[in-house]
């Protein structure tokens, strides 16, 4: 079906109404094809690369189906990893806006007392990770015995880091009146032997198409951003840009109308385009981004889709997209005929990890970017100003103003006059008076030199794993990892370091003792 929405697809009003407060406009494939199978009660293993809208193609309609029993866990979704089982909460914690569900998440690292206290006074959905999940099953503090649905996310994953006894004990303590759902990005051997053992037998097998990345004109970089400072970041960066033509994306519709209109008091020549406004404003709008009488089109994805225009100089995602497949639509919106284009993607640090999840997606690199300074910004804007009156002394369009220069030089030095003039005409073009100098995030990495790399077998997920469980880190306490043959360079916070260097130097991983070091500039 072509153009299908939320709405066509067997949701409950409840969770249609928390989708469309989150400004999601249509599903994404994997929505689009799993809600109606597991709507319709089918086991599903769901085919699909990181960052397609997974937890919404389950939630929704596990959300929808939901009877709560008082008391009693309705819901399990294995997670591989603790940053993974945060992310899925808090989604499903979005959808269930309208809904009266009690959700959980549980994971290592965090005291599980308090888990404990939270699961006695009634928890109808989990989400965790293998280990901790069977901790607390043991303890008989979790009962799957009543379960209605049972979610395997990131199988392969789950797979890969040694979890599958842990898996298979926790299936077999489930329900077996239970739905299951799996998702995995591949679907190695082990998976398709889970599945066929822990599965129905008319289980539906939907698998969605990688996207591949096709903008290679496209130079991708991101700012990370403190939400606070998200719209004044967007305004630094075309101060200092200065784009010829840009299109800003937005998630909701709402979002586009209150940007638009923040830029507008500004002073930026700026439009929006969504599914609320009717098609002659949508093609009046267009008309002026194509003919280059407007310089920002502010859109949502769904109504950016009809755009085909070559001169867009940037794509802003001041949003994140929903899925992969949408950023590599939204980017592909510029860099065309052969042009050059550059797409930015502000974050913040929370949102980091979906960055990621982007970049492994479209096998692309997309580097980083600090928001500019006011000296940045003062110094983009002055030469800009010089090389326009270098083009009106050339073209002679000043001669007319000569006598009153004139005039003027009388009473005052005229290199204080020029400089008026130009603070006059910087004062008009800034989008704001900008009186903090640098914002944006703070976060400063600290570079680490590990003794372990490629010939020890050693992998990001090991490492993450390695940090998470030895020194307490988060997911989003890490930047860049490099692998080399014989040793590996990590990318960290400060206040990671400090752990790290701590509890996982000396160490063994993967058999070998591992050294680290804070790796210094030659």
């Amino acid at each position: 079906m072509d153009n299908i929405k939320f709405n066509d697809l067997g949701l409950n009003e409840k969770v249609l109404k928390a989708i469309d407060e989150m400004g999601f406009e249509e599903p994404s494939k994997i929505q689009e094809e799993v809600i109606p199978v597991v709507l319709e009660g089918f086991d599903v293993i769901g085919q699909a690369q990181t960052g397609t809208g997974k937890t919404l193609a389950f939630g929704a309609p596990i959300l929808s189906k939901l009877d709560r029993t008082e008391g009693k866990v309705n819901t399990i979704i294995l997670t591989p990893t603790r940053e993974l089982a945060i992310q899925v909460n808090d989604e499903l914690n979005r959808i269930a806006k309208f809904s009266r569900v009690k959700l959980l998440p549980v994971y290592g690292g965090q005291p599980i007392e308090r888990q404990i206290s939270a699961l006695r006074r009634g928890i109808d959905i989990i989400v965790g990770t293998p280990g901790r999940v069977l901790d607390l099953i043991r303890r008989n503090i979790i009962d799957l015995s009543k379960i209605k649905f049972l979610v395997l996310d990131e199988a392969d994953e789950m797979l890969d880091m040694g979890f599958i006894d842990d898996i298979e004990e926790i299936i077999k303590s489930s329900s077996k009146d239970r739905q299951t759902m799996l998702f995995s990005a591949t679907m190695p051997d082990e998976i398709r032997k889970l599945s066929k053992k822990y599965m129905e037998d008319d289980r539906k097998h939907i698998s969605i198409v990688k996207s591949t990345m096709t903008v290679a004109t496209v130079s991708q970089f991101y700012y990370e951003v403190k939400q606070k400072d998200r719209f004044e970041s967007l305004c630094r960066i075309l101060d200092v840009d200065e784009p010829t033509s840009a299109i800003i994306f937005c998630k909701t519709k709402k979002g586009v109308d209150e940007l638009v209109e923040a830029l507008d008091l500004r002073g930026y020549n700026a439009e929006g385009m969504h599914g609320d406004m009717n098609q002659s404003q949508r093609l009046s709008t267009l008309r002026k981004f194509k003919e280059g009488n407007l310089e920002f089109l502010v859109a949502t994805d769904v109504a950016a889709r009809g755009i085909d225009v070559e001169n867009v100089s940037h794509v802003i995602n001041y949003d994140l997209p929903q899925d992969t497949d949408s950023y590599v639509h939204r980017i592909g919106r510029t860099g065309r005929a052969n042009r050059e284009g550059t797409a930015y993607t502000l974050v913040t640090s929370r949102e980091y990890y979906i960055l990621k999840q982007i970049e492994k997606g479209t096998r692309s690199k997309i580097r980083r970017k600090e928001v500019p300074s006011i000296d940045e910004i003062f110094l983009t804007k002055y030469k800009s100003t010089v090389e326009r009156v270098k083009e009106v002394i050339e073209k002679e369009e000043h001669k007319r103003f000569v006598s009153l220069a004139t005039e003027l030089d009388e009473e005052y030095n005229l290199v204080d006059v020029a400089a008026a003039l130009m603070s006059m005409v910087l004062e008009k073009e800034l989008g704001s008076s900008y009186a903090e100098d640098n914002i944006g995030s703070s976060t400063s990495y600290v570079r680490l030199f590990l003794s372990i790399g490629r010939m020890d077998r050693i992998n990001p997920k090991a490492l993450l794993e390695f940090f998470s469980d030895s020194a307490n880190t988060d997911k989003e306490d890490i930047g860049d990892i490099d692998i080399m043959e014989k040793f590996t360079f990590v990318n960290v916070t400060e206040e990671a370091a400090k752990s790290i260097m701590k509890y996982c130097s000396g160490k063994r991983l993967l058999g070998r003792k591992v050294n680290i070091e804070i790796s210094r500039p030659k």
